[in-house]
């Protein structure tokens, strides 16, 4: 299939059913980005949600996965398991829009949850059949290095025509690695595929055609690589590192 496009893509859009909810003084609903959020619209290929810690990314995440099928821990929808029941009835307020064409692929990668996933894997691959750890690579997850079993998923489990959903992927990956997987997610989306990504990594967010949303306070702003605190964050303290540091330690 050829890369999405505003008429193909899988996931168009989201808003947020404001009226039905109870109370926005209480958790998930008084996450800043919940107080502020009415609707937003994907892009086609990559859609990055980035922001400060605590500003509701995970969060928001994790209920348009649930929404769209997938297990709160993370996996396929066929990986039905609850290691710590601790997910938000946030989906049930979420209303999806869809395009006409189905996936025929679909992950929801979580990375502080991905170690539950890969014991999944092992419980059910004791019982007959055939292994579901051959579609990561043939080599057990926990066998791994973090970084080695989160590439290994993005390698072998992503085949292409998928809407593939990813909260904080470089967490156990080294730079490198964060650049490899900008050319995974650049072959996959010419393979008809579609991302939501939340990320605090300038690397991974630096995919040419994908919009960037960045939350704060204030409310959810599209935005561009340069613009964000991440990206003018980082600039700042390698350009002058020492001062950065003089003033850091002070």
């Amino acid at each position: 299939m050829a890369k999405l496009d505003y008429h193909t893509q899988y996931i168009k859009r989201l808003s947020l059913k404001r009226e039905e909810i109870p109370s926005f003084h209480t958790f998930p609903y008084n996450l800043p980005v919940m107080q502020t959020l009415d609707a937003l619209t994907f892009h086609p290929n990559v859609t990055y949600l980035i922001g400060e810690n605590g500003m509701g990314k995970s969060t928001l995440l994790e209920g348009i996965a649930v929404a769209l099928g997938f297990n709160p821990e993370g996996g396929t929808r066929n990986n039905n398991f609850s290691s710590y029941d601790s997910h938000s009835e946030l989906h049930h307020y979420l209303r999806v829009a869809k395009g006409f064409i189905r996936p025929k692929d679909g992950y929801f990668f979580r990375a502080e949850t991905f170690y539950n996933v890969a014991t999944n894997i092992e419980d059910l691959d004791k019982g007959p059949g055939p292994k579901i750890i051959d579609g990561y690579g043939g080599t057990s997850l926990h066998k791994q290095s973090h970084g080695e079993a989160f590439f290994a998923a993005f390698t072998n489990r992503f085949r292409g025509n998928g809407i593939y959903i990813l909260d904080e992927p470089e967490a156990a990956l080294s730079p490198l690695r964060q650049m490899s997987m900008l050319t995974r997610i650049h072959d996959l989306v010419n393979e008809g595929s579609q991302f939501i990504i939340s990320t605090h990594s300038p690397i991974i967010m630096a995919y040419d055609d994908a919009k960037i949303l960045e939350l704060t306070v204030d409310g959810m702003q599209e935005t561009v690589l340069e613009e964000t605190g991440h990206y003018r964050m980082m600039k700042q303290f390698f350009t002058d590192k020492d001062r950065m540091l003089h003033h850091l330690f002070q």
